[in-house]
C-alpha cells in the first residue's frame, strides 16, 4: 500500500472501538467488520452490533459468537483471500502456540485492508513470526495484538512481534480488566516493556491515513461493553 494509494484515502476515516477480549468493531465509510465476538456467557454482555462482515481467528468459544453479529455478515472463518465489498481481507494460517499447534491448535491472523488503511487481527497467535510470515503481512498500519499471556503470546513474543511487524499503531487486547472472568495478565506488563506506562486510554481510535504516526505508538481503548 504505497503513499499514491494513501493519498487517495485520506478524506476517508475508520473509526475503531474495542468490545473486549479480542472482539473490536471497525466501521469503514462503506462497511463495518467485527473481529472476533464471543459467547456473553464468557466473558459478559456483548452488546449486537450490525456489521458487514465478521471474522473468527479460531472456533474458540471466546473468539466465534457470529450469531451476536446482527444484520447476516459475511463469515471469514479460516486462511485465504477474500474481497467483500471492497474490504480486502487476508487470513494467513498460524498456531495458537509456540509447539505448532500441538498444544492448542490453529490461529488464523488477518489483514484486513479499508479504507486505505492495513489492519492486522493476530487473534489468539502464540508465537513470533518467521520470516516468511512476516513478508506474507506485508506493511501493518495497525495491529491488534494478544497481551495477556495466559494461553497466547508470552510477553517476550508480544514484543518481538511488535518489532517484527513494525506497525505505526499497536492496539492491545486479550488481556485482564475489571469484568474479565478467566485469568489473564493485566495490560501493564505489556505497556512498561514497551516504555508507555503512562498511556490513557481512550473510547474510540479514528484514523485516516494521513494521520498515522511517523513511529511506532500504543493506543489502548477503553472496554465499550464491560468485557474482558
Amino acid at each position: 500500500m504505497d503513499n499514491v494509494r494513501k493519498t487517495s484515502y485520506d478524506f476517508l476515516a475508520v473509526e475503531i472501538t474495542w468490545s473486549g477480549h479480542a472482539c473490536f468493531v471497525l466501521k469503514g465509510r462503506e462497511k463495518t467488520v467485527v473481529t472476533d465476538p464471543y459467547y456473553p456467557d464468557l466473558f459478559g454482555h456483548l452488546s449486537p452490533v450490525d456489521a458487514d462482515i465478521v471474522t473468527v481467528s479460531h472456533p474458540h468459544p471466546g473468539h466465534s459468537y457470529v450469531q451476536g453479529v446482527r444484520d447476516s455478515p459475511c463469515q471469514v472463518t479460516g486462511p485465504g483471500e477474500y474481497e467483500i465489498g471492497g474490504v480486502f481481507v487476508t487470513g494467513i494460517p498460524t498456531y495458537h502456540d509456540d509447539q505448532s499447534g500441538t498444544l492448542r491448535g490453529r490461529n488464523t491472523l488477518y489483514v484486513i485492508e479499508m479504507d486505505g488503511l492495513a489492519l492486522c487481527h493476530a487473534g489468539d497467535i502464540g508465537h513470533s513470526l518467521p520470516s516468511p510470515l512476516i513478508e506474507e503481512i506485508g506493511s501493518v498500519d495497525v495491529l491488534f495484538l494478544p497481551v495477556g499471556e495466559v494461553s497466547t503470546l508470552g510477553i517476550d513474543a508480544a514484543i518481538d512481534v511488535v518489532r517484527q511487524l513494525e506497525a505505526r499503531i499497536v492496539v492491545p487486547m486479550h488481556y485482564k480488566t475489571s469484568s474479565t472472568v478467566r485469568q489473564l495478565q493485566p495490560v501493564d506488563r505489556f505497556l512498561s516493556r514497551m516504555g508507555t506506562q503512562d498511556v490513557r486510554s481512550r473510547p474510540v481510535l479514528t484514523i485516516t491515513p494521513s494521520s498515522l504516526p511517523a513511529s511506532t505508538q500504543v493506543v489502548v481503548l477503553d472496554d465499550t461493553h464491560g468485557a474482558g
